[in-house]
């Protein structure tokens, strides 16, 4: 059975049975299931998009195509560090995983762009980015290279390396004081504006393929808009204490 929407995200075969297509796109393929995929996974009952309304069954393996890849979503933090647990409202959505699949790369006029990543990688990335696919009554996140932030093994967010035109801000301390020496509440501090960048991505491709650099570089101090980027959760703190930023 196929069933048309405004994008085209699925693309399945079942073991002896026809090809199934689901949400086909106007414009490009996302992930296509196939028997021969390095990703073997167990006999399936069942493979949901949410927010697409799409249940196909007993699919074996997934594969995603040209710039996107595949992630297995890090696991909710259901206690405080403290071992409270908390309310499901309360739970901090991740945005970090471990790469499962990678596709074939995208082509930008006569040259081909390799994707950034490879299985195994532990990445961040952006918040709201991607379509949540559950399989195997597993979460994983199909998701586009530009919305990949950087590269990261384990917790410490200072140690992120950046990808294309991002670059990570160790964001200056707010002011504890008022001019008169009068303490400030949380509340009351200023959000900061200013940081120095501590990592730096390799640039962005332009329309001939061809990689520009940034012109900003590791140890510049910047000024950026209030609003600009995101500040990184609990989850991804620093051993140094300071905050940190990414900004694109």
């Amino acid at each position: 059975m196929a069933t048309t929407t405004a994008h085209q995200l699925l693309s399945a075969q079942q073991a002896g049975m026809a090809t199934y297509v689901g949400l086909r796109a106007i414009s490009a393929r996302t992930v296509s299931f196939t028997p021969a995929v390095a990703f073997p996974m167990r006999s399936l009952r069942s493979l949901s998009v949410r927010a697409a309304t799409v249940v196909a069954p007993k699919f074996k393996t997934l594969k995603p195509l040209g710039d996107r890849v595949l992630i297995k979503i890090q696991n909710v933090e259901e206690k405080t560090t403290g071992g409270i647990l908390l309310p499901t409202t309360a739970q901090t959505k991740p945005q970090g995983g471990e790469v499962v699949e990678v596709g074939e790369g995208r082509t930008i006029g006569d040259k081909k762009i390799e994707t950034p990543v490879a299985k195994g990688d532990s990445i961040v990335y952006s918040k709201f980015a991607g379509t949540e696919v559950e399989f195997n009554g597993e979460d994983f996140l199909l998701l586009k290279e530009d919305d990949i932030v950087g590269l990261l093994k384990g917790d410490d967010i200072a140690e992120l390396k950046p990808l294309n035109d991002r670059v990570l801000i160790k964001v200056s301390e707010a002011e504890e004081k008022t001019a008169g020496g009068v303490l400030l509440t949380d509340s009351a501090k200023e959000k900061p504006v200013v940081g120095e960048i501590t990592a730096a991505g390799p640039g962005t491709i332009g329309e001939d393929g061809s990689r520009k650099a940034l012109d900003l570089k590791v140890g510049n101090t910047v000024l950026y808009s209030k609003y600009a980027g995101n500040d990184f959760k609990e989850d991804r703190t620093c051993k140094c204490g300071k905050s940190f930023r990414y900004l694109k």
